[in-house]
């Protein structure tokens, strides 16, 4: 272990980089910049299996991906803390069907959900090691109230988990209202939903699909957004929908536990996983009722406590902490008598 007098040094794998710009990086880099003050941190990312690199301990993020960094650090370090935070394809797929996620389960000493409901997705053996850990971004003025238009936005790179369709056949729903522009920004991972996207664009003028865009701007468009949707089939915690949150923009969202534990039983904007009849009416209501809309923005601001940056460092900071002081307690148990 690194000596008392010395920061500890702590392992980030994520298995995205910086080029994929998605949830998985973003935590990755928060993480490693909530954490510096007090830990050596480094990250392995763009899906690196741990090589050796020095660490008292491992964060993985994403049960299946990074299960060769799992199995590699608990092999060399079998008493050091390796906490696994789980992801939506973890919680909602990958840990009943796939062997080398249940492993990472298995080996973790940690395990760490992104909203409420997540506990109640892991085995119940596994419950009394895992602990929710909200993501965070920081506040923004929110965009004053639509005049004419009613700006909506949907961030999701463009797979079947996050279910763009739902969006696209809405576009199509009210092409005919001036007074509803919809954006899309996200990669074109899957070249049929990307060819969905460009057929929508020309056919309905209100719709736009602008691709990838980096962080920061995707942030702004949000910030400047009335309206963020969320049609995912599977959520493990949508880090833009607490980014809509902290912007004062209101969010519509599927159905689904992940997105449920984000926004909480009460919340009003939310539509069945696929039901693009019901996520345009919830549209056209935002745009036409002002007191609708004005209800999902204050019921987000009564989640935003959840999403604040102080509150996800101190969590994080305890369980570390709480982590190492348990492992080195062990490890002196275990030392024979001088």
């Amino acid at each position: 272990m690194t000596p008392s007098n010395h920061r500890p040094a702590l392992l980030i794998a994520s298995p995205a980089g910086a080029e994929a710009n998605n949830g998985n990086w973003q935590t990755a880099s928060r993480w490693s910049r909530l954490l510096q003050a007090d830990f050596h941190t480094r990250l392995i990312a763009s899906g690196e299996d741990w090589q050796g690199e020095p660490g008292d301990a491992l964060i993985a993020l994403h049960a299946r991906r990074s299960a060769g960094s799992v199995k590699a650090y608990t092999t060399a370090h079998p008493t050091r803390p390796c906490i696994v935070v789980l992801t939506g394809t973890d919680l909602y797929r990958d840990i009943h069907r796939d062997a080398s996620a249940q492993d990472s389960l298995r080996r973790a000493t940690h395990l760490v959900v992104l909203q409420d409901q997540g506990l109640a997705a892991l085995p119940m053996a596994l419950r009394a090691k895992a602990r929710v850990i909200f993501q965070s971004a920081p506040r923004r003025q929110p965009a004053p109230a639509p005049q004419r238009v009613l700006h909506v936005i949907s961030v999701a790179h463009l797979r079947a988990e996050k279910d763009p369709l739902t969006l696209l056949r809405v576009a199509a729903r009210v092409a005919d209202r001036r007074d509803i522009r919809i954006d899309l920004i996200g990669a074109g991972l899957d070249a049929t939903l990307a060819d969905a996207a460009h057929r929508t664009q020309q056919a309905a003028p209100s719709f736009r699909w602008l691709c990838a865009r980096p962080h920061a701007e995707t942030r702004q468009r949000i910030q400047r957004a009335h309206l963020l949707v969320n049609s995912s089939r599977m959520e493990g915690g949508a880090h833009v929908i607490l980014e809509a949150v902290q912007s004062g923009t209101a969010v519509l969202a599927s159905r689904v536990d992940g997105n449920v534990g984000m926004l909480g039983e009460a919340y009003k904007g939310y539509f069945e996983v696929g039901d693009d009849a019901g996520l345009a009416g919830l549209i056209e209501r935002a745009r036409d009722d002002s007191p609708f809309l004005a209800g999902l923005r204050a019921q987000g601001e009564q989640r935003s406590a959840l999403f604040a940056p102080a509150t996800e460092q101190r969590r994080l900071l305890e369980l570390i902490s709480s982590a190492l002081r348990d492992a080195a307690s062990q490890n002196h148990g275990r030392q024979p008598p001088p």
